[in-house]
C-alpha cells in the first residue's frame, strides 16, 4: 500500500519510545451507516480528565482532530490551553463523511479516505489542514486517516500538503469485509516512505501474540475468515492454545494485562517505538460501547495511568510527540542528504 517503504531504528542505548494518540473526533453510533448529520462533539467537554493525567505525567499527547473538533467551538476551546503552552501536539484526522467538500456518496467503503478519488482525497485533507491552522494558528504536520484508511495516494497528498508523519496502518488487522486496507502483515516498526523517503510513519502498535512466529500467526489468524475454518471458532482455538492472539496497544476492548503483554512481547522481538491511542468520545460514558458508565470511564482512565506508569517507570521508557520522535529517527539520514 505504501510503496518505497524503509525501516528505521533507534539509536542503540536509546530508551523504547511511546506516543499517545487520540483519536478526537465527532460522536457516532459505530453500529450505524454514516450520516454527515451526526457531528456532535459534547464529549469534547471530557478530554481535560485525559490531558491532566498526562500533565501529571508530564508528558505530552498528540491529539488528531477532525474537522468536526477542529471547526465547532465546543470541540476545540478545550485543547486550546493546552496546544498554546506546548502541553499536546495537534495533528490531523480525517472522517471524510463530515469533512468538506461533501461530493462524494456517504457509505462504508467512502469512509475510508484512500479509497476516494485522488481529488477529493485530496481537498478533504486540504480543507482539514487549513481548518486546523485557522483555529490553532499552525499547520498540522501529523496526520491519521480516519479509519485507517490510507490508500495508494495518500503518501503524495501528505508530501503535497506538508505533512510529516503518518499514523494510519493498523498491524495485524484487515478491513478489507468493509471495503478497507488489509495490514494482516503490515510492519509494526517505524519507516521512511514517500518520493523523498522524508515521510515517517509510526503504525498503531498492534500484531501477534503467542508461540507461533509473526508471520505464521497471521496467515493463520486469518484462515479463521475462510471455509471451512468459519465456523470453527478456529481464532478463539488459536488464543486458548496460546498459538496466535491479535492485539493492540489500546485501552479500547484490551485489558492493561494484555496491553502489557503485548508490549513485553514486541520488545523482546526489537520493536521499541510504540503508539497507543484511543477515541476521544470514550471518554464520555455512553459514547462507546467501551465506557457505558461513569464507573467505566474512571477505570478506563486508571488503565491509562497505569500503563503510562508501567512504559516509564518499568520498562524505563519515555513518552515523546510525534514531532519528536521524528526528529530522533530521521535526524541522522536528512543530516547526511543536507551534506
Amino acid at each position: 500500500m505504501l510503496t518505497s517503504r524503509e525501516n528505521v531504528q533507534l539509536a542503540a542505548g536509546h530508551p523504547p519510545i511511546l506516543v499517545l494518540v487520540v483519536d478526537t473526533e465527532e460522536e457516532f453510533n459505530w453500529g450505524q451507516p454514516f450520516d454527515r448529520r451526526a457531528d456532535a462533539v459534547t464529549a469534547m467537554r471530557e478530554i481535560h480528565r485525559f490531558q491532566e493525567l498526562c500533565d501529571g505525567f508530564k508528558v505530552h499527547p498528540c491529539y488528531v482532530v477532525d474537522y468536526p473538533v477542529g471547526a465547532k467551538a465546543e470541540g476545540y476551546q478545550p485543547l486550546q490551553a493546552a496546544a498554546a503552552d506546548g502541553r499536546c501536539e495537534i495533528g490531523a484526522h480525517l472522517h471524510p463523511w463530515v469533512n468538506p467538500p461533501f461530493t462524494e456518496e456517504v457509505n462504508a467503503r467512502n469512509s475510508y479516505p484512500g479509497n476516494l478519488p485522488r481529488e477529493i482525497e485530496r481537498a478533504k485533507c486540504a480543507e482539514l489542514r487549513d481548518q486546523i491552522a485557522k483555529t490553532f494558528g499552525t499547520a498540522p504536520l501529523t496526520y491519521k486517516a480516519g479509519r485507517y484508511g490510507i490508500g495508494p495516494n495518500t503518501p503524495q497528498i501528505l508530501s503535497e500538503l506538508g505533512f510529516l508523519i503518518d499514523l494510519s496502518p493498523a498491524p495485524g488487522f484487515s478491513y478489507v469485509g468493509d471495503g478497507g486496507p488489509d495490514f494482516t502483515h503490515h510492519p509494526v516498526g517505524p519507516y521512511r516512505f514517500g518520493e523523498q523517503d522524508d515521510l515517517l510513519c509510526l503504525p498503531c502498535t498492534g500484531g501477534f501474540t503467542g508461540a507461533l512466529p509473526p508471520g505464521a500467526a497471521a496467515s493463520a489468524f486469518m484462515l479463521g475468515a475462510r471455509p471451512p475454518f468459519r465456523g470453527l471458532r478456529w481464532r478463539g482455538i488459536l488464543s486458548r492454545l496460546n498459538l496466535a492472539r491479535q492485539g493492540r496497544l489500546s485501552p479500547e476492548g484490551y485489558t492493561l494485562a494484555q496491553n502489557r503483554a503485548l508490549t513485553d512481547t514486541l520488545l523482546a522481538r526489537g520493536i521499541r517505538v510504540f503508539n497507543y491511542s484511543f477515541h476521544s468520545p470514550t471518554l464520555k460514558a455512553g459514547c462507546t460501547s467501551y465506557t457505558r458508565t461513569t464507573a467505566d470511564v474512571d477505570a478506563f482512565l486508571s488503565q491509562i495511568r497505569n500503563y503510562i506508569d508501567y512504559f516509564l517507570n518499568v520498562i524505563g521508557g519515555v513518552v515523546l510527540r510525534p514531532l519528536e520522535v521524528r526528529e530522533i529517527l530521521l535526524r541522522p539520514a536528512l543530516a547526511a542528504r543536507k551534506q
